[in-house]
């Protein structure tokens, strides 16, 4: 009996039929506008778009211009690539339009989708960003579709990495530019690193299409994308905590050596906070655990650490000064590799040798939190429907499946299980050349390098000739996968996720043409490609006789996910095809969940050596298992989010400021208003409200207003005044370093003034910022402990990150305020010695360049040669390096002289 459930189905079909059902009305507009945009010239189609432009940016809704846009997309493509968008293609472009992932099949046409929402979205002006996974696939997709966007008028960048600023510029600055995931990211990171708003490169977060969208925002949205640089020297506090931690007791720590590591007890605390606090590492007054010195905790845990549980000659040695790691599994030395946050410098503080500095994050973001910042996102790939839930929760991007132009026609057989890896491989082997045998080309997926070189092994053995596709480059990589496709081909792959190549059915027309154009430069290319094309019509039939391409996994992987993905390399655009999962009680998958109960099962039955065991149950319970895995990632995932939605609420701020800094041309009133702040600050602290005259602190107030405002003014005096209340003293203040900073303008003049509040503010907050990160960190290593106290971590974090952040946004008023008052212009004296030490550095320069073109045109010597030197006998020469200078006197490099072979 059918559930309430399926008869609703059935009746109103699935939510995900419902939506293919509203995008049909919208097609027929489409379709129906086709006749008319191919009466259009080639000016004519470039014309609708400035029309579409200006409509856009008059406001006119863009689902209004939907139909128009995507028919002169259609009708621009046909004319550039000689490709007409299929009614599916125009529906997958329609649900990226609208902020989905379109779920499309392998080979179903997702570079040339993505042209429609690309261009549809451009009309605003604002620039449209298309993501891809690897810097192959950005040049490759914006050369071949950049052919669409000039047809119709538009402009298309590509960013990659290395590349000239301008270049990178300019790319920006395009309607439509490619890029991969990792150079947007850095450039978001760089841009909030400039110090002026022309050299800032993502001018808006306006739409982005992310390719392989399961691929970037799930596999890769862990790891967060850092640039740093080395931070300031503090062999100090490393050497100060170093003398303390000798005379840290048994009982004021607990180690435990399975885990390496350290914790101090509360009788270790309380010795701590005193001995810190004597050395003046620890403010008086300020306990140990207070969130202002969480650095402090994490380099004494470090300092812990380097004493008790690192020990020398065994996890390290010291050689020429510096301490050298030593692999714990070879023994050998691990020269150049050094131990983070802090841990190698308190090694090297414990050793006497000298203090290294630390690398420290100057910025950085995760893949989820870079692209939320969009205003629209959109994504495209094969897979996406097992993680419909993570994409919803945390992107709010919705899954819908795109049906196929054509049915698929590809065979998806039960999984073959075997007792053990050896019988899976002895089976594969078999079933390889069963299928070469008939010509039909197989696709071996397997889930390391490793396991992928122990087939090929297995295959040079049975004398069976194929290619092995590893981590090598992009270009090659696109070679094989275009070859997988040809009669009789063996293609053992890792992981086979946007390759963005297809394996099209007797190879890859396109790569075949290109190579015999290569061969006979001199035939017609014309020529050459007609005798090809008719070439593969008789090699893709007889493909197709052989049963297609038979995909062979070798292995399930953690997220059914990857095995739809190389499941989907087979079957394409209706072609025929069959897939199969070969597995084993070894495989990591099976092991995990329960291989043993399988094992006397599978032996209870009686099977024997070399037998499968093919049955719909164990696919089903194999999906289970993938279904808890996934979910337990997805937790993981979910879990490190929420913590970096805390610092990514306050990078949204920082790089706010400076945003608003960059694009204000007088920060005078910014200034001002921070510079009463900080008095305020002073004046409540040292003439508490509600106070009496005698308990002021007019003397700390005086010195303090004096070096952080840099006003001397007579603040003694005016307490002493009749009636003078903290709010008249306030006044003066205010207008006493309002007149100090208007007289400092005077005399810098007022457009050098605006520039110097400009830098100092931007250079004080990516300074605070810097350390705040890093404060961050260390609170992130340690803040896990509260759970032992029944205390949340995350509300923890959330509340000390939030007072660190207040104490960031005091920091920052202070530290500008002080910086803008000791600032002076130079003295004619001073700026006389400049010029002088420039004009003799010039005067030097001249010098040296004329001397050098004066050897070169007379062909004397550039210098005298070295005492003893004899031509005939190099034993004279001495022992120059290839570009040291000839020891002969010339002037050349040894090697353009002497030394040339």
């Amino acid at each position: 009996m059918l559930g309430f459930g399926s008869i609703a189905r059935k009746v109103f079909g699935t939510p995900n039929d419902r939506k293919i059902k509203a995008t049909r009305p919208v097609i027929d507009k489409i379709n129906a506008l086709e006749a008319e945009f191919e009466t259009l010239s080639d000016e004519q189609l470039i014309e609708k778009t400035h029309n579409l432009q200006e409509r856009a940016k008059a406001g006119e809704d863009l689902d209004k211009l939907l139909p128009e846009a995507f028919a002169n997309v259609r009708e621009g493509a046909k004319r550039a690539l000689g490709l007409r968008a299929f009614d599916v293609q125009l529906m997958g472009g329609i649900f990226l339009h609208e902020g989905n992932i379109s779920e499309m099949k392998t080979g179903e046409g997702k570079t040339l989708v993505a042209t429609f929402p690309a261009y549809l979205n451009a009309l605003s002006g604002k620039g449209v960003h298309i993501v891809t996974v690897n810097d192959y696939l950005a040049r490759r997709d914006a050369e071949w579709m950049g052919k669409v966007y000039a047809q119709l008028g538009m402009t298309t960048g590509v960013v990659y990495p290395q590349q000239p600023e301008d270049e990178k510029l300019e790319a920006y600055a395009c309607d439509v530019t490619y890029a991969t995931n990792n150079e947007l990211g850095f450039d978001y990171l760089r841009d909030n690193m400039k110090a002026e708003l022309k050299d800032v490169a993502q001018k808006h977060h306006n739409f982005a299409i992310v390719d392989e969208v399961d691929s970037i925002l799930i596999d890769e949205a862990r790891t967060p994308l850092i640039i740093s640089g080395p931070s300031q020297d503090r062999s100090d506090l490393y050497r100060t905590i170093d003398k303390i931690i000798p005379e840290v007791k048994d009982e004021h720590f607990t180690m435990d050596e399975k885990t390496r590591n350290v914790t101090y007890t509360d009788e270790g605390n309380e010795f701590l906070e005193e001995r810190l606090t004597r050395y003046g590492i620890l403010p008086e007054g300020q306990p140990l655990y207070a969130p202002e010195s969480t650095t402090i905790v994490h380099h004494i845990n470090q300092g812990l650490k380097a004493h008790k549980i690192f020990h020398k000659d065994k996890d390290y040695i010291v050689r020429d000064g510096d301490v050298v790691l030593i692999d714990e599994f070879t023994g050998r030395m691990m020269a150049g590799r050094r131990l983070s946050d802090g841990l190698h410098q308190a090694i090297e503080a414990k050793e006497g040798c000298e203090i290294q500095p630390e690398n420290v994050t100057l910025a950085s973001v995760t893949f989820q939190n870079y692209f939320r910042l969009y205003d629209k996102l959109s994504g495209m790939t094969g897979t996406a429907l097992t993680e419909a839930e993570e994409f919803m929760d945390i992107y709010g991007l919705g899954v819908v499946e795109v049906p196929t132009n054509l049915p698929v026609a590809r065979i998806d057989e039960h999984d073959a299980v075997y007792r053990t890896a050896q019988e899976k491989y002895d089976a594969i082997v078999e079933a390889i050349k069963e299928a070469n045998a008939k010509g039909q080309p197989v696709l071996v997926g397997t889930t390391s390098i490793e396991k992928s070189e122990l087939l090929s092994q297995m295959l040079d053995k049975a004398k069976m000739k194929h290619n092995v596709l590893n981590a090598r480059q992009h270009e090659k990589e696109a070679q094989i996968v275009a070859d997988a496709g040809k009669l009789g081909a063996i293609t053992i792959a890792t992981n086979m996720a946007g390759r963005g190549t297809d394996i099209k059915l007797g190879g890859n027309v396109e790569f075949k043409v290109m190579e015999a154009i290569a061969a006979n430069p001199e035939r017609d290319p014309e020529e050459i490609r007609a005798e090809i094309e008719e070439r593969h019509k008789a090699d893709e039939e007889a493909v197709k006789q052989a049963g297609g391409l038979f995909v062979l996994a070798t292995e399930r992987h953690e997220s059914r996910r990857i095995d739809n993905q190389l499941r989907g390399r087979s079957g394409r655009q209706g072609d025929p095809g069959r897939s199969s999962f070969f597995l084993s009680l070894e495989d990591d998958l099976m092991r995990i969940f329960g291989s043993e109960r399988l094992d006397a099962m599978l032996s209870r039955l009686g099977m024997k050596e070399g037998e499968a065991i093919v049955h719909p149950w164990v696919n089903k319970s194999l999906e289970r298992a993938q279904a808890k895995v996934e979910g337990r990632n997805f937790d993981i995932r979910k879990q490190l989010l929420k913590f970096d939605d805390v610092m990514n609420d306050q990078r949204k701020v920082i790089f706010g400021q400076r945003r608003e800094i960059m694009e204000t041309e007088d920060l005078s009133d910014v200034v001002q208003d921070m510079r009463h702040q900080v008095i305020d600050d002073l004046v409540d602290e040292y003439m508490p409200k509600k106070s009496y005259a005698d308990q002021w602190d007019t003397e700390k107030l005086y010195a303090a207003v004096l070096e952080q405002v840099g006003v001397d003014a007579p603040v003694i005096d005016w307490a002493n005044e009749e009636g003078v209340d903290d709010a008249e003293i306030r006044e003066r203040l205010y207008k006493a370093s309002d007149e100090f900073m208007a007289q400092k303008a005077v005399e810098f003049g007022p457009e050098n003034m605006r520039s110097i509040e400009k830098q100092i503010l931007l250079q004080t907050i990516d300074g605070k910022w810097r350390d705040h990160l890093l404060t961050l960190e260390h609170l992130r290593s340690v803040v896990g402990f509260r759970g032992y106290a029944q205390r949340d971590p995350l509300n923890e974090y959330k509340n000390e990150a939030f007072q660190l952040f207040e104490g960031l946004l005091d920091g920052l008023r202070e530290d500008v305020c002080k910086k803008l008052s000791q600032i002076r212009p130079m003295t004619e004296e001073e700026q006389q010695a400049m010029m002088q030490q420039m004009l003799a550095q010039q005067a030097a320069q001249q010098q040296a360049a004329a001397m050098q073109q004066a050897q070169a045109e007379s062909g004397e010597p550039a210098g005298e040669a070295q005492e003893g030197f004899d031509e005939s006998d190099p034993a004279t020469w001495g022992d120059p390096g290839r570009n040291d200078p000839c020891p002969c006197g010339s002037g050349k490099k040894f090697k353009h002289c002497h030394g040339k072979f």
